[in-house]
């Protein structure tokens, strides 16, 4: 239960400031909700998946070379976050350029949604923590299932209530928060690899 609570922590954390949110906002506007809604979540799906076997199979490595690597992968996704959330621009994303949702077929907008977040979430910040959870906490199942659970909600979150929720966040803030919270973890990593040697 801790590993899912971790994982559903993290990423949510993460991902509420991320372009997940964004994106999936976007193509609220653009597509009616359910099919938007449906391609994300199968692409989250794959995205955990991937993580966690990925994170998996470093589990197999000797324990000072996974140190090592869960320092490392946790510290590219400190400087990603901190690298955006200290990046000068405004806070929210872009308005979609259409005011209303098309008439696309549920299935166009499925897999164009499906699509656009199965791209935006490679090397994302979220999949390098979920793989790193699944890496150094050893229970791939729940780490992947909180990590899921985290990104629908997020999504949920953008398809349901996006304009209310994008305008009281300060998605900077939260990301230099979550980018210092990474690295953290990158420096606990560290401190182990070096305490293995």
């Amino acid at each position: 239960m801790w590993a899912l609570i971790s994982a559903f922590g993290l990423v949510f954390a993460v991902e509420l400031p991320d372009k997940t949110l964004v994106a999936t906002l976007v193509l609220t506007t653009r597509f009616r909700a359910a099919p938007v809604f449906a391609g994300v979540c199968v692409a989250f799906a794959v995205q955990c998946l991937f993580a966690v076997l990925f994170g998996s199979a470093l589990k197999l490595l000797p324990e000072i070379l996974l140190a090592a690597i869960v320092a490392v992968l946790f510290g590219i996704g400190a400087f990603m976050l901190l690298r955006e959330g200290f990046t000068p621009g405004k806070d929210g994303g872009e308005d979609a350029s259409r005011s209303g949702p098309s008439a696309a077929t549920f299935a166009r907008s499925a897999l164009t949604s499906f699509g656009v977040l199965f791209a935006a979430e490679w090397g994302d910040a979220s999949q390098l923590a979920t793989a790193s959870l699944a890496a150094r906490i050893g229970q791939p199942f729940a780490v992947g299932l909180g990590a899921f659970v985290a990104l629908v909600t997020v999504a949920g979150l953008a398809v349901f209530i996006g304009a209310k929720v994008r305008s009281r966040i300060r998605p900077k803030l939260i990301q230099r928060v979550a980018g210092f919270i990474f690295a953290g973890f990158a420096l606990f990593a560290a401190i182990q690899t070096l305490s293995l040697t």
